[in-house]
């Protein structure tokens, strides 16, 4: 970056490192990545506490808020208005980092209203989370979904909005020599969000790893969820999270990890699972 498109924040760390090298004799270390990363914030998938959530999503949202959490990506609405989410939100400090929203409602005039309650909620990101079998059974079905796609994304992105998709098992099984996840992924734009659910597709035997080295950029967010047959929470599994977090603050283009939890450890309950999931981020410097 040039001295004239340099910020004043960024004019002022540069002086600081000068008198540090002055200091040192002219010594100065050179930068190190980590300087210069960007930081990840780490959000929660409201489905990890959907039962929680179906007593009293308000009181969920303020707990999620307490225990650290940045933001939440929604499952559903809990039959609340827009308006009344992003106020939880508000109260709790927490943005809103996603919305799972079903397959029907990035599809034709049903769009347009998608994209204005998200909006409401300030999230510019559209997952959906499943596929209607038809297009997930053959290569030419997913073919045929990845067009769906282009179209959404093209629509929403005119609208500061990103579509993208989240992977469950099916996506991990090759059809005519390809893993369903590569064909969907190279037959759609790269504006499509790529959401990796590390512990689903590791239950489908895929390498979710390779898949974020394979398409670089395009996994906006992730889902981190353990992949462990004792029920583990995040960090107490069989994921190379060290690895996981290399690529997403690197080459993945990502800019949310959102934590879900599915273990089924009855010992916590799942607001406990979350929360120590969190602390074992924070643990791992996340």
């Amino acid at each position: 970056m040039t001295p004239d498109r340099m910020t004043r924040r960024e004019l002022i760390s540069a002086a600081a490192l000068a008198s540090a090298a002055i200091a040192l004799g002219g010594r100065a270390r050179p930068l190190q990545a980590a300087d210069t990363a960007k930081r990840i914030p780490i959000g929660l998938q409201l489905y990890s506490v959907r039962q929680d959530c179906a007593k009293d999503v308000g009181a969920v949202i303020a707990a999620v808020g307490k225990m650290g959490y940045e933001g939440v990506e929604f499952a559903g609405y809990h039959g609340k208005k827009a308006e009344e989410l992003r106020k939880m939100m508000d109260d709790a400090a927490l943005k809103c980092c996603g919305t799972h929203t079903g397959f029907n409602t990035i599809l034709g005039d049903q769009l347009k209203g998608t994209i204005e309650f998200n909006k409401t909620l300030g999230n510019k990101f559209l997952i959906v989370p499943g596929l209607p079998g038809k297009y997930t059974g053959s290569k030419a079905g997913w073919l045929e979904v990845a067009k769906i796609f282009n179209d959404a994304s093209q629509k929403a992105g005119e609208q500061g909005m990103i579509v993208g998709y989240h992977n469950h098992s099916v996506e991990w099984k090759k059809l005519e020599g390809d893993l369903g996840w590569d064909i969907f992924a190279g037959a759609t734009k790269p504006e499509v969000s790529l959401q990796v659910d590390f512990g689903n597709a590791m239950h489908g035997g895929g390498d979710p790893i390779a898949a974020l080295k394979k398409w670089p950029g395009r996994a906006k967010t992730v889902h981190l969820k353990e992949y462990s047959k004792t029920k583990a929470v995040i960090g107490d599994g069989e994921v190379d999270w060290k690895t996981v977090f290399s690529i997403c603050e690197s080459t993945a283009g990502t800019e949310w990890y959102i934590v879900e939890d599915e273990a089924g450890d009855k010992t916590r309950t799942p607001l406990q699972r979350v929360e120590q999931s969190l602390k074992n981020l924070k643990k791992m410097g996340k």
